[in-house]
């Protein structure tokens, strides 16, 4: 199937899929007493504030809300309709503020499709597999640098396929949203643009991920590529590959690390690679965490990261959590405080 074709039935889709989700606005029983509607969602409140730092306008706090919600329905066997969205502020703070500039945008809205007992595949607006920092780590910080390489807000279609016991193949083509999905209400960020250039955004599925993750006991280990092809100005094709490791030690103690090497990140001239290393220890509702972490670009420089949190899970199930940060920044040092407040919804 041609580029042109697969993109205007991702296009079709997408739109059946906003019309069916505004006719579902309360859970519905299957035969089988099921639930077809299910949804969950979170709503986080925290602070981020450098407190000190070798450069004073860095010093900055920003005071934030991101609340997601996420729904799916079942058709029947093996179909589904699934669907977030997510407000939160849509740019980096370069001074103090609280709640601004605050958008509501489409995260995901797409189908899925059970192929077998062993095949699941997704196509609409989704987030290709390739690294897990970002829901593997515990603490405040302990994804922050790794989310530079989360791959979110992609049109494509993705596959997972059960190999064998515990060990799941996810792979995926794919490309930057450029569809009015990528705009948002309130503060408005604006339509993506292919002309806005950028390792895929391309508007054709020419952009690749693969990654296979294995489960064994306690233990997991993922191994994982990508291709994203140049956009408009850009300098080259960026091509990465990741390793992740991660063991828990019963219910008390949870290691994790992930090392990703990038050529041409973004599509620019640098190359890149970043290295996450966290460990969590739980105590009853207690949870202590550590996380070191590295990025490293050729022209940018290196920044590494030291910190060190609590959290707590009350009773309602709602966590509270805080972490200190040390952070040399290209030799630019920065001491950071964040604290948040998570609420689960639904479920």
């Amino acid at each position: 199937m041609k580029d042109a074709e697969m993109n205007k039935m991702l296009g079709r889709t997408l739109a059946f899929s906003s019309s069916f989700a505004m006719l579902t606005a309360a859970p519905v029983l299957a035969q089988d007493g099921t639930s077809q509607f299910e949804w969950e969602g979170e709503i986080e409140i925290g602070n981020e504030s450098v407190f000190h730092s070798d450069v004073a306008g860095n010093e900055i706090s920003n005071t934030y809300a991101t609340i997601s919600l996420g729904a799916t329905y079942r058709f029947g066997p093996g179909i589904a309709a699934f669907g977030t969205l997510t407000a939160e502020s849509l740019t980096d703070p370069v001074s103090d503020r609280a709640f601004k500039d605050m958008g509501i945008y489409v995260e995901e809205l797409g189908l899925q499709f059970a192929v077998g007992d062993q095949v699941t595949v997704s196509l609409g607006k989704l987030h290709p597999v390739f690294g897990s920092a970002w829901d593997d780590t515990a603490g405040f910080f302990g994804g922050s640098l790794a989310e530079d390489y989360e791959l979110v807000e992609q049109i494509g279609i993705l596959a997972d396929v059960e190999v064998m016991a515990g060990g799941v193949l996810s792979m995926g083509a794919f490309f930057a949203d450029t569809t009015v999905l990528s705009e948002s209400v309130g503060f408005d960020r604006g339509r993506n643009q292919e002309s806005a250039g950028g390792a895929g955004n391309t508007g054709t599925l020419d952009n690749v991920a693969i990654q296979w993750r294995q489960e064994i006991g306690d233990t997991f280990y993922q191994i994982g590529a990508r291709h994203l092809s140049k956009g408009t100005g850009d300098v080259s094709d960026e091509n990465g590959i990741l390793l992740g490791l991660g063991h828990n030690f019963g219910d008390t103690v949870g290691v994790f690390a992930e090392l990703a090497r990038f050529n041409n990140f973004g599509g620019g001239v640098d190359d890149a690679t970043y290295a996450t290393l966290n460990g969590a220890y739980y105590m009853g509702p207690w949870s202590f965490s550590g996380t070191l972490a590295t990025r490293d670009l050729d022209s940018a420089g290196r920044t590494d990261l030291a910190s060190v949190g609590a959290e707590y899970e009350l009773g309602n199930g709602m966590t509270l959590g805080g972490a200190l940060a040390y952070v040399d920044e290209a030799g630019t040092k920065n001491n950071i405080i964040g604290v948040n407040l998570v609420i689960p919804l639904g479920g």
